[in-house]
């Protein structure tokens, strides 16, 4: 990649016209990540499958994306950004026709969880790309990351509202037919509206090996926690693998480096201490988020009873909350450093989850849920945006596809380990009632805590532009 200012090569297309389709896309792809919280009664009864079968086919979605994103990333130089965007919408579109005609779970992954994780690896690093490349000042660029990281969140926050309305309304194999539309509508915006700004090199080299060997081993560590209640034995044999894999990976790439080839991933992507620590509030915030979202619509659904539009109701605390902390993200930004929205944040997300278990417990009411939810929406709907931006401005443009390729991956690990560990906590025994529910939501607090302390180490000012800390 080269440095400077970026010349579109279509006048017509200013960087604002091209926030629709890529902030839409960001949307599409983290709603579809939620949303299929609230089939999961519909889905078990139709396909036959369980609860446990539904949780795997929204989790290795997750999956696939995040060990798909950052060999995707890559991609990027050598096929051309706005290529790979397209060619990841169309994936995803044949993806959500297949899942709304499966006639089993079978099928159902397959267009799910491996068509739409595959075409949402394909097309989420490009939006990161292109918004880098199309705003070369931070504060225009932070206010296009806010826009896109913004929608991200109101998407996975509204998934079950908008899955529980279609669902109920029609049917949950409509919903994959209103992705498919979605699908349709950004290719059309993309037309025109997204150019990209440098020419493909399908020169640039690919690390197959490299690719393969971090793809596995976090493929390994998910895996790994999915069998935490049914065969210990197995989840620590899968974690081990996973781990010394990804050991391998670091190895791998670190000699590849200094035999002078160019590795999947930079070395010096892991030596900056900033965009670590916010890498590590990124995977954390979806965790918490993806989690929440996981635990409370199956609880809700397979506890107390309830259908998939009221399941969808319930949420619409929390798709309030994440809405109006988004839309006020540009101003929060001008008033208060990254770090303090980070780790507010956390704060308030943590306090949002204790509120969920004070109330929840204390009482049956569906009106228990809101104020927890609430705050939870609020909380991570103030501290997506900043993280992005800590971890994005942390590197040279040259690295912008590499870190957006990492920083997507990390986050969407996140998702997974969210729906992973606390829904693994909560199926594991349904028939308790409230205990599962309680331990999941209680791993969650303290992993949100666990986020507060890195978000609370993150420097008093944000990288510029262009400058990376070693």
């Amino acid at each position: 990649m080269t440095e400077g200012p970026v010349v579109s090569a279509d006048p017509i297309v200013s960087p604002r016209r091209i926030l629709a389709p890529l902030a839409l896309a960001q949307f599409i792809c983290s709603f579809a990540g939620s949303n299929m919280n609230v089939m999961i009664n519909d889905i078990t009864r139709d396909l036959d499958t369980t609860v446990k079968g539904v949780q795997a086919t929204i989790t290795l979605f997750l999956l696939i994306m995040a060990v798909l994103m950052i060999p995707c990333s890559k991609l990027t130089d050598r096929w051309g950004r706005k290529r790979c965007f397209i060619a990841g919408l169309a994936v995803y579109g044949v993806g959500a026709l297949i899942s709304a005609a499966s006639p089993g779970l079978g099928v159902l992954i397959l267009g799910n969880s491996v068509l739409e994780g595959v075409g949402t690896a394909l097309l989420i690093p490009p939006v990161y790309i292109l918004a880098t490349l199309a705003f070369t000042d931070l504060p225009s660029r932070a206010r296009a990351f806010g826009v896109i990281s913004g929608m991200g969140g109101i998407g996975a926050a509204a998934g079950p509202l908008i899955g529980g309305v279609i669902t109920t309304g029609i049917s949950w194999r409509a919903a994959f037919l209103f992705q498919a539309l979605v699908i349709v509508v950004i290719i059309l915006l993309s037309r025109r509206r997204v150019v990209d700004p440098l020419p493909a090199d399908p020169s640039r080299p690919f690390d197959t090996l490299g690719a393969v060997l971090s793809a596995v081993g976090m493929f390994f560590v998910v895996f790994g926690i999915l069998q935490a209640d049914t065969n210990p034995v197995l989840m620590v044999v899968f974690l081990s693998v996973g781990a010394a894999t990804l050991a391998g990976f670091f190895l791998y790439i670190r000699s590849r480096e200094r035999a002078g080839k160019e590795p999947l991933l930079s070395t010096a992507l892991f030596r900056n201490r900033v965009s670590n620590l916010a890498l590590v509030t990124q995977n954390l915030q979806w965790l918490l988020l993806m989690g929440t979202s996981f635990v409370v619509a199956v609880f809700l659904q397979t506890v107390r009873g309830y259908n998939a539009i009221e399941t969808g109701v319930i949420f619409t605390a929390a798709t309030l909350g994440v809405l109006v902390s988004s839309l006020a993200a540009e101003r929060l930004a001008q008033r208060y450093e990254q770090k303090t929205l980070i780790y507010v944040g956390f704060a308030v997300t943590v306090a949002g989850i204790g509120v969920l278990l004070a109330l929840v417990g204390a009482s049956s009411r569906v009106v228990a849920f809101a104020p927890g939810l609430l705050m939870i929406g609020l909380g991570l709907g103030v501290m997506l945006t900043p993280s992005v931006n800590v971890v994005q401005s942390s590197f040279p443009e040259e690295q912008q596809g590499e870190i957006s390729g990492l920083s997507r991956s990390v986050s969407n690990l996140g998702s997974s380990f969210g729906t992973a560990i606390a829904g693994t906590i909560l199926v594991s025994d349904l028939a308790s009632g409230n205990s599962s529910y309680v331990l999941a939501m209680i791993t969650l607090g303290a992993l949100g805590l666990v986020g507060l302390a890195a978000a609370l180490k993150l420097p008093a000012e944000p990288v510029p532009t262009g400058r990376s800390t070693p």
